[in-house]
């Protein structure tokens, strides 16, 4: 793109933003009632069947003002040369070619993402639909990147904060209203802080705008499985490269899980992104160094697709899927924001034994890199084809085994640190996860879990490196399915042959 051409579509961002959150108030007043005999207030509820009572101009409202504030705070606590914009360095945005930065990794993967989820979530809350608030998130990115930072515009970051940020907006979104709708038509207390926190513009909404935006998202009853893991984590082994210190033997973890919308829920209903997603966030409480927290995150939700089905004992979805991963294995990183193609099936294989699998393949970009350096600029963007295999056997309500892999190819330009961005390399990073779980009592379970993630890349002018991490976790389990998540839609009379 151009720099006219760049500068043409920013302006028209801005302009849009801007004239969005500024009629909102002269909308609001030419609404106002007149007389006792108008129309309550109450009539402009928002309705999510009919899509009455939605608002294009507070969430506009809201995102600019959230990037106003985010910048002031960075302008006086964090970097006033880089966050210290003004009318010079916004104009000279608007007319330049975006660029690959080099911020550190973790800001750059995790944090663009979740301020993306931010704008994102402004417009979801207010009633807007998917594709509508993945506009905003998009806007809202672009916004930041002209007139938030004196630095040029991004490429990776407008990926990772509009397109990113709607995958983790929109699971964010579904989690917290799912929380809600546990609550009936008042949900209490507790489920409305537990919502603000899952997804803080959920609650800033339902909060500041009361009776306007609280009617609650709903989900259309889908099968659901979560999976809450505390466990104790040991390195067996592990091979830096010589490239990273103080690697731990030892970890703590915290992992959670959710599967929305499995399929063969007789009724259910596919029609809108994400009416299926998985959700899996690892995190490691004692991480050295902290950017470390997060070993793993992951979303795959349906944005098109349908259902389909196999005689009488499979049930499957497929379609196109949209998808986020980080992984952080104690010596290197990866990040990506994809689309792909892929299908996800159960097969009851007898009475009480049932078989879910899942195949994706997609490609997106992002970027992978080794932990050397304590800066995080150690790390390629690049294209990053990639493909994931699971499988899971479920037997009756005691016990079940699952695997799953996933292999990426990352080439392109590096971005700072030990490799120079002239410098083209190439990495092939691989996750396989093995899994037994054994349900004691009721919800209550005990596991055991095997990891191997590798890195082998090849770096022009630097030569090869691998870098390995296997590790075996021990965990408690809580389960939130009798059955692990395997859905019944078989009749009486062959669901008990």
């Amino acid at each position: 793109m151009g720099p006219l051409r760049a500068g043409s579509l920013r302006w028209a961002v801005l302009a849009g933003l801007v004239a969005l959150g500024s009629t909102a108030p002269l909308a609001a007043f030419a609404q106002a009632p007149e007389s006792a005999t108008q129309e309550p207030a109450s009539s402009k509820k928002l309705s999510w069947e009919t899509g009455e009572g939605h608002s294009y101009f507070i969430p506009a409202f809201e995102i600019g003002a959230f990037v106003g504030a985010l910048n002031a705070f960075n302008r006086l606590f964090v970097d006033p040369d880089t966050y210290g914009t003004d009318w010079q360095s916004i104009k000279k945005n608007f007319t330049t070619h975006e660029v690959i930065d080099d911020d550190p990794f973790s800001i750059n993967q995790i944090g663009h993402p979740y301020q993306g989820s931010i704008y994102y979530g402004f417009a979801r809350s207010a009633g807007l639909n998917y594709w509508q608030s993945l506009a905003y998130s998009l806007a809202g990115s672009l916004l930041w990147e002209t007139v938030g930072e004196t630095v040029p515009p991004s490429l990776n970051d407008n990926i990772a904060s509009g397109i990113a940020g709607s995958f983790v907006g929109e699971a964010l979104f579904r989690m917290a209203s799912l929380l809600l709708e546990g609550g009936g038509e008042k949900p209490g207390f507790w489920r409305e802080l537990g919502a603000a926190a899952i997804s803080p513009p959920l609650g800033f909404n339902r909060l500041v705008f009361g009776d306007r935006f609280d009617a609650v998202f709903p989900s259309r009853n889908p099968e659901i499985f979560i999976r809450l893991r505390l466990g104790a984590t040991l390195t067996t082994d592990i091979d830096t490269d010589g490239l990273t210190e103080g690697t731990r033997k030892y970890e703590g973890s915290l992992d959670y899980s959710i599967i929305y919308g499995l399929p063969g829920k007789p009724g259910y209903k596919y029609t809108r992104p994400f009416d299926f997603f998985q959700f899996d966030i690892n995190v490691v409480p004692d991480a050295n160094p902290i950017s470390n927290l997060i070993e793993n995150a992951a979303i795959r939700g349906m944005l098109l697709g349908t259902s389909y089905e196999l005689g009488d004992d499979y049930r499957g979805i497929w379609g196109l899927f949209g998808i986020f991963d980080y992984l952080s294995p104690q010596v290197f990183r990866l990040s990506t924001t994809a689309l792909g193609l892929g299908t996800v099936g159960q097969w009851w294989l007898s009475r009480a034994v049932a078989l879910q699998g899942t195949v994706l393949g997609g490609v997106g970009f992002g970027a992978a890199g080794t932990v050397g350096d304590q800066a995080e600029r150690d790390y390629h963007y690049g294209i990053i084809p990639e493909v994931l295999l699971g499988l899971r056997a479920i037997f009756g309500e005691r016990v079940m085994i699952d695997a799953t892999g996933r292999q990426y190819y990352v080439a392109g330009k590096g971005a700072g640190g030990g490799i120079s961005t002239s410098d083209i390399g190439g990495e092939i990073i691989s996750r396989v996860n093995l899994g037994f779980t054994v349900r004691v009592w009721g919800p209550h379970g005990i596991g055991v879990q095997y990891l191997r993630s590798t890195r082998d890349t090849s770096v022009q002018g630097l030569g090869d490196r691998h870098q390995r991490v296997e590790t075996v976790n021990l965990t408690y389990n809580f389960l939130g399915h009798t059955r692990f998540g395997a859905v019944e839609w078989r009749p009486e009379q062959l669901a008990s042959r």
